[in-house]
């Protein structure tokens, strides 16, 4: 991949510059200076993408990470490159249309070729193209099969060539080595023989004299051996592993966002909602003339919701309904609700009515994503019978959410609705980036016009 990589960036670069000189003044003007500078800039990006981890399989299959990592590299390399080449005053050598067109028909080649390398090694991993370590496994009676741990190896470089079980009342007994000596045996001179690399242990990690009998038995066999979480334990290990002086700890449940996190999510949402203020200006003034044409009542509704930490604020929506209901007892919009108003059908289908929760954000109460804050009344009701629904208030509450762009958007007629969506939300918390907030407003526009589900 990486010399695929130089290949594009060097005929990218050359081509651009013959390609615009030829256009532009009928020459082929500097070519071979040209070409030492697609040269250096493919270098520097190899070696940048090396040091990223950018050419390992788990990284290439990854597509969203990969796009990142391409364009902020390649971003940045620019940058740097030209930076470097005014400060020596060399930048006169190359003409602003040739780097211009090198940067965007470089970008936009590589990540077609991203694309295609990613679809091409996941290909690879599920038909097991990669898998040429040689292995065995010794796993315990039955966790072969119900385990996707065989498979997963399969598919990412290990080919198993063997699997040996034993079964769970030989891997508890004391004599373990003595019943099992002539399988260990023949399985070493198997190893051997076939020129075996790796050993894999499946097994239940309480089963210590087992895998350290495993260990002393196989001592003579010069090849790594690896321990595979069982059930239990990988559960826990899908965590990131956080360093706590000497001690490491699976961090189960990540803290609210850092200052600097806090920070950069704060100014997306100042910056954000200013712009969709005056982006909407005139969509927010002409629907609340037609709230008050239709209609007797407010424009806005107001209602008491809980924000970040559990504290109580006044959220702002145009009013949809014939009624103002914020106390204990609040009765969901449903479909064909005679509570909800001509235009007011329409406002919640476009989402049109949460427009004003843009003022909640410029205050502070709420920010552009986040987990959708829900009536007190509600959130009392939910906090009692989901288990991890408080959770939710470990960050501000969202105008939209990961929740809604992945379809759990409008009324939770049932249990199982709102669990799922506490689920993605509690996902959105722990998986927070600047990225992914960028990502969740772009989809939500799809969504709302798409597939409405709000009634």
């Amino acid at each position: 991949m990486a010399v695929v990589d130089a290949a594009l960036i060097v005929f990218s670069g050359i081509g651009c510059a013959v390609g615009y000189h030829i256009a532009t003044a009928g020459t082929l003007g500097k070519a071979d200076v040209y070409a030492a500078a697609s040269v250096l800039v493919a270098i520097n990006f190899i070696l940048l993408t090396i040091v990223q981890h950018g050419y390992r399989l788990k990284t290439v299959t990854d597509l969203a990470r990969t796009f990142r990592m391409t364009l902020t590299t390649w971003t940045g390399l620019f940058g740097a490159l030209l930076a470097i080449a005014f400060t020596m005053k060399v930048s006169d050598e190359f003409s602003r249309g040739t780097t211009i067109s090198f940067y965007l028909v470089g970008l936009a080649v590589l990540l077609a070729w991203k694309i295609a390398a990613a679809r091409w090694t996941a290909h690879g991993l599920r038909t097991g193209a990669f898998a040429n370590g040689r292995a065995i496994m010794i796993a315990e009676f039955g966790l072969a099969t119900s385990s996707n741990a065989v498979d997963d190896l399969g598919q990412h470089g290990y080919r198993l060539m063997r699997v040996m079980e034993i079964p769970a009342t030989e891997l508890a007994s004391p004599l373990l080595l003595s019943s099992q000596a002539p399988r260990f045996e023949e399985l070493i001179t198997y190893a051997r023989e076939n020129r075996i690399e790796h050993v894999f242990l499946l097994m239940n990690w309480s089963r210590q004299h087992a895998i350290d009998s495993i260990l002393d038995a196989l001592k003579i066999l010069p090849v790594p051996v690896h321990l595979v979480p069982d059930a239990n334990t990988a559960r826990f290990l899908r965590y990131p592993l956080v360093g706590t002086g000497n001690t490491f700890t699976a961090e189960l449940r990540r803290a609210p966002l850092t200052f600097r996190e806090r920070a950069l999510k704060r100014a997306l949402d100042l910056v954000g909602a200013s712009f969709a203020l005056l982006v909407f200006a005139p969509v927010m003034l002409v629907t609340a003339i037609l709230i008050k044409l239709t209609s007797k009542g407010p424009v806005f509704f107001r209602q008491t919701r809980h924000g970040f930490g559990g504290r109580a604020f006044k959220i702002f929506k145009f009013r949809t309904m014939r009624v103002l209901e914020d106390g204990p007892t609040i009765v969901q919009a449903q479909k064909n609700d005679p509570r909800v108003t001509r235009i007011g059908k329409w406002l919640r289908k476009t989402s049109i009515d949460e427009l004003p929760q843009l003022l909640n954000v410029l205050k502070g109460d709420m920010s552009l994503v986040g987990p959708r804050p829900h009536a007190a009344a509600h959130n009392t009701e939910y906090e009692q019978i989901i288990g991890n629904y408080a959770f939710r208030h470990h960050v501000k509450p969202g105008i939209t959410g990961w929740a809604q762009v992945n379809g759990y958007r409008g009324e939770t007629h049932t249990l199982d609705l709102m669990q799922k969506r506490v689920e993605y939300d509690l996902w959105y918390i722990n998986n927070w980036s600047l990225a992914l907030d960028i990502r969740i407003l772009l989809g939500t526009a799809l969504v709302t016009f798409a597939r409405p589900t709000a009634y």
